[in-house]
């Protein structure tokens, strides 16, 4: 009975000593576990739902820069990866490169005609991830007009430009050799027309140059009013309501400090230009008609004076080869605004025959388009006499 009594003591003091030990190691851990614990998970979950709300907020913001003025996308790379906000227009030496960085996936880019038709590999596109690149290397005074950056609305393969998103800069590449953008015509024609602004598009390389206009024969410079004749740096001379005393041979000069030259000559046209398509109106002498009668079908047309008007027609003689015979008469209409005129087209047709009977279509063209108005002529057979008896 002893061992067992001693093999119990000995355990009885073991477990004590461990239970001892290591209670209060345990609650020595407890104590900072729970203390340090608790502390932490409240504010943990805290930051938690600031964190949910902080994100939300700066996407918000983002959202309200991407609705900002289309300037705000576009940038000019410059030399040690600066960059800087380019606004309407941009100048840049003659030889220098522009880099230009539109955002948007993807984007398209437009250039000055100039480019377009042959850039020599000048020029160089690049999309990336979140934006497009436009590099031009060896720039001349030609590259000189409007960049512009259309962002594309994609669904699957098929791609449009959004227009109402694009951005736009006018460049300047100033020469101090060539003040005008060089063209390879001596004389270029423009047409003056009544309804419609002409421009002279004399553009110069350089914002800086002062430019005038003037007349070759007999010489003389043309008052720049501001009003009737305006002058824009990325335009030219723009005329606003051409009347007949602009027509003639005119010129650009461009000075800037001790270099003065001139521009391409235009030749300027003026033409009546009218203000809407013709409204011809088709009346026949009689719409039924027996088998040798005569037939006039009129088709008038009310407008502008000193415009023209070009009359054809189309009717069922045609088919046997039955010649035209029209003649055209012009009076000029009272009352109302402006001078305006009438102008007939009249169809003769000469003793009818059957093969006349039929649809007669006029139509009337000017410089702004044609219209067609259509008749039906019916013809009858010439009723037989009758015999007497005899």
């Amino acid at each position: 009975m002893l061992v067992p009594i001693w093999r119990s003591v000995l355990c009885s003091l073991w477990i004590c000593a461990l239970i001892l030990e290591f209670g209060h190691c345990q609650g020595d851990a407890k104590e900072p576990k729970t203390n340090s614990g608790k502390k932490p998970k409240a504010p943990k979950a805290k930051l938690g739902k600031e964190t949910k709300k902080g994100p939300r907020a700066v996407v918000a913001k983002a959202k309200v820069k991407a609705t900002a003025p289309a300037q705000t996308l576009l940038t000019q790379v410059l030399k040690k990866g600066r960059f800087q906000r380019v606004g309407d227009t941009l100048t840049v030496r003659a030889g220098d490169a522009l880099e230009l960085r539109c955002k948007g996936t993807p984007v398209q880019w437009s250039v000055p005609p100039y480019l377009e038709e042959d850039n020599e590999g000048r020029l160089r596109t690049v999309q990336h991830q979140r934006y497009g690149t436009l590099s031009l290397v060896n720039s001349t005074g030609a590259d000189t007009g409007e960049y512009t950056c259309y962002p594309m609305y994609c669904e699957e393969t098929d791609c449009r430009k959004e227009y109402e998103k694009a951005v736009k800069v006018f460049v300047f590449f100033a020469d101090p050799q060539e003040l005008f953008v060089p063209s390879s015509n001596y004389y270029e024609v423009i047409q003056l027309r009544t309804n419609w602004p002409t421009r002279l598009p004399c553009q110069v390389t350089s914002p800086g140059a002062a430019v005038s206009l003037h007349r070759e024969f007999p010489p003389a410079e043309v008052p720049v009013d501001g009003a009737e004749i305006t002058f824009s740096t990325r335009g030219g001379f723009t005329i606003h309501r051409p009347r007949p005393q602009h027509a003639g041979s005119l010129y650009c000069v461009a000075s800037l400090g001790n270099l003065r030259q001139a521009s391409t000559k235009y030749m300027l046209i003026y033409v009546n230009y009218p203000m809407a398509v013709p409204a011809p109106a088709i009346e026949a002498s009689s719409s039924s008609l027996t088998a040798g009668d005569n037939l006039r079908v009129s088709c008038t047309v009310v407008g502008e004076t000193e415009v023209a008007i070009d009359f054809t027609w189309e009717y069922p003689g045609q088919q046997i080869g039955r010649p035209l015979y029209t003649q055209e008469i012009r009076t000029p209409v009272a009352g109302g605004p402006g001078a305006r005129q009438k102008i007939q087209s009249v169809l003769l047709v000469d003793e009818v025959r059957e093969v006349d009977h039929g649809t007669y279509t006029c139509t009337a063209e000017n410089l702004q388009g044609a219209k067609s108005t259509s008749t039906t002529v019916q013809v009858a057979a010439k009723a037989k006499l009758k015999k007497k008896p005899q």
